[in-house]
């Protein structure tokens, strides 16, 4: 069993930055794909970001590139959400979660992730 848990949400203004920490305990897969998700009220729950179990590879939807990055520290089983240049429209829960499933790229698909964290609000005010 996975544990994730997400910090580092606030309420900031428009152009400044965030960082989430994504803090994982239990079993860790190896192989595996940790994303960010986000759900602003009212809508569905989107993919933001991912990162491969060595790094290796990144991912980004295109509406958060060039401002998110995604990293992740192994020795502290941490994922982290570095979050620049912030908008209103980035406002929502941000989640973790976890794919335990091998692929070739990434899925954004949040049913594909088996273990996700409680969530965090970020509030990016105009």
């Amino acid at each position: 069993q996975v544990q994730l848990v997400e910090s580092g949400g606030g309420l900031v203004q428009a152009g400044d930055s965030l960082r989430l920490s994504c803090a994982a305990s239990g079993l860790i897969y190896s192989r595996s794909m940790t994303g960010w998700f986000r759900q602003a009220p009212g809508k569905e729950r989107e993919f933001v970001a991912g990162i491969r179990w060595n790094g290796s590879s990144t991912y980004y939807r295109d509406s958060v590139k060039g401002r998110f990055t995604i990293s992740r520290d192994n020795a502290k089983n941490t994922v982290y959400l570095q979050m620049n240049s912030l908008k209103p429209e980035d406002t929502a829960v941000y989640y973790c979660a976890i794919d335990t499933t091998y692929r070739l790229g990434y899925s954004a698909i949040g049913d594909d992730y088996e273990y996700w964290g409680q969530g965090t609000q970020v509030t990016v005010s105009s």
